[in-house]
C-alpha cells in the first residue's frame, strides 16, 4: 500500500511493452464490437458516467455554518442560498442540471471560499445515462472560465464503489478542465426510481475577474427503458493515488511523485480511461503490475502558468477493450511540479477513470445498500 508521501516513480516501467494474449481478448472483441462498443475520443476532466434523468426530484441540503466533504477532512464555511434545479427536454432525452448561485472573490483560493453544501437528487427513472457536458455560466448565460471549478463529484448513496467498497460508487466529475464525456455507443450507466445521487462541489478563483453569480449547469443525456432502450451497463472505475481514502492531498513544492495501487475485485473489460488532475499537474499513468505493463499514460496540458487545461482520454476499443482479470493489480503514478515554493493543502488529486463492463453483471448487484440515515433525509 503507498502512502500519502511523494514517492519516486520509475519511469522505465511505463515503457514496458504491452502484451496480451490473443484468443480470449479477440473473441471478447468481436462480442463488444458486435455490441457496437464505438468509443468516441474526447477528454475526462474528472467526468464519467453517471446522473438521473428524466423526473428527477430535487432535495436541497443546507448544513448550519459548516460542512465536511467527503473527499477531505477539512471544513468550509457554507455558501447561503446555493440551489440546484432542473430542466428536462423529454424530446431530446437531455437534462440539464443548474447549481447555483456561487459568489467568486477574484484571487480566492478554495479553502477561504464559502462553499456550496452538499444537495441530493432523486431519480424518478428507469433507464441509463449516456453522457455529461458540464459548463460554468453567469446569471446572463455568458460563459465562466472553467479553472474556478475546484471540481465536481456525483455520488451513488445506494451503490458501493466496486473498486472501493467503503465509498459510495462515484459516477461523475470535473474539474478545472471541463472536458467531455462522450457517448458509448450501446452503453450508458444504468438508473433506477428512487436512487439518490449526492452531489458535492468546490470552487475556487484563481483569476483576476470576480464573478458574483456563477452556476455549474451539466447538460446529461439519456436513455429510457419505457422508450425501448436497450443497453450494456457499465460502471465507473476510479483508478485513485489515494487507493480509497479521501481523494485530496497535499502538494508538497517542487516535483513530486505520488503513487497508489488498487486490486481488482471483479473480471471485465475497461473501455477507455481519463484523468483528473488539479494545476500544476504533469501527467497521470496506469501500470498493471501483475502483468508488467503499460495500461495508459496521460500527460495534461497545462497553460504557461501550469494551469490545468485539459487532459487526454485513451481508449482501447480497437483490440476491444483492456482485459481485467480479479485478483490483478494496478498502480497509479500522478506527477505534479508545483512552483510556488509552498506546500498547497487539499492542493493535488490523482485519478484514472474509466468505463469498466463487468463480465458478471449479476454479481454487480451485490453494491447495492441502503443510504444512510443523513442521506435519506
Amino acid at each position: 500500500m503507498a502512502g500519502r508521501g511523494a514517492v519516486a516513480y520509475d519511469e522505465r516501467r511505463m515503457k514496458v511493452s504491452q502484451v496480451e494474449s490473443r484468443g480470449m481478448e479477440a473473441r471478447r472483441m468481436r462480442r463488444i464490437a458486435a455490441a457496437g462498443a464505438t468509443f468516441l475520443t474526447a477528454g475526462f476532466a474528472a467526468a464519467l458516467i453517471g446522473m438521473p434523468a428524466a423526473g428527477i426530484a430535487v432535495a436541497q441540503s443546507e448544513h448550519g455554518q459548516t460542512a465536511q466533504h467527503s473527499h477531505h477532512a477539512m471544513k468550509h464555511k457554507i455558501a447561503t442560498g446555493v440551489k440546484l434545479t432542473s430542466s428536462d427536454d423529454p424530446t431530446k432525452q437531455t437534462l440539464t442540471v443548474r447549481l447555483g448561485p456561487v459568489k467568486l472573490l477574484a484571487n480566492s483560493d478554495h479553502m477561504a471560499m464559502a462553499q456550496p453544501a452538499d444537495k441530493f437528487w432523486d431519480v424518478a427513472m428507469d433507464g441509463w445515462v449516456v453522457t455529461f457536458h458540464p459548463r460554468l455560466v453567469d446569471a446572463a448565460g455568458q460563459a465562466v472560465p472553467g479553472r474556478v471549478l475546484h471540481h465536481v463529484a456525483f455520488w451513488h448513496t445506494g451503490r458501493s464503489d466496486f473498486l472501493c467498497p467503503n465509498k459510495e460508487e462515484h459516477i461523475f466529475g470535473a474539474g478545472g478542465e471541463m472536458n467531455d464525456w462522450p457517448a458509448v455507443e450501446g452503453f450508458g450507466y444504468r438508473v433506477l426510481p428512487r436512487d439518490r445521487i449526492r452531489i458535492e462541489t468546490m470552487f475556487h478563483n484563481p483569476t483576476e475577474q470576480s464573478y458574483p453569480e456563477t452556476y455549474l449547469e451539466v447538460q446529461i443525456e439519456y436513455r429510457l427503458r419505457s422508450a425501448g432502450a436497450q443497453l450494456k451497463s457499465v460502471y465507473p472505475a476510479w483508478f485513485d493515488v489515494m487507493e480509497c481514502r479521501d481523494s485530496g492531498y497535499t502538494l508538497a513544492p517542487g516535483q513530486t511523485w505520488t503513487s497508489g495501487e488498487i486490486s481488482i475485485k471483479r473480471a471485465g473489460t475497461l473501455l477507455g480511461v481519463g484523468g483528473h488532475m488539479h494545476d500544476y499537474g504533469e501527467g497521470l499513468f496506469l501500470e498493471n503490475l501483475t502483468r508488467n505493463e503499460k495500461v495508459a499514460e496521460l500527460r495534461a496540458r497545462l497553460d504557461a502558468q501550469g494551469r490545468i487545461v485539459t487532459m487526454p482520454m485513451v481508449t482501447f476499443y480497437e483490440r476491444g477493450g483492456y482485459r481485467l482479470k480479479a485478483g490483478e493489480r494496478l498502480k497509479i503514478t500522478a506527477g505534479y511540479r508545483n512552483p510556488t515554493g509552498r506546500s498547497l493543502p487539499d492542493g493535488a488529486m490523482g485519478i484514472v477513470v474509466g468505463y469498466f463492463l463487468p463480465d458478471d453483471e449479476a454479481a454487480m448487484a451485490s453494491l447495492r445498500r441502503r443510504p444512510r440515515l443523513s442521506q435519506q433525509q
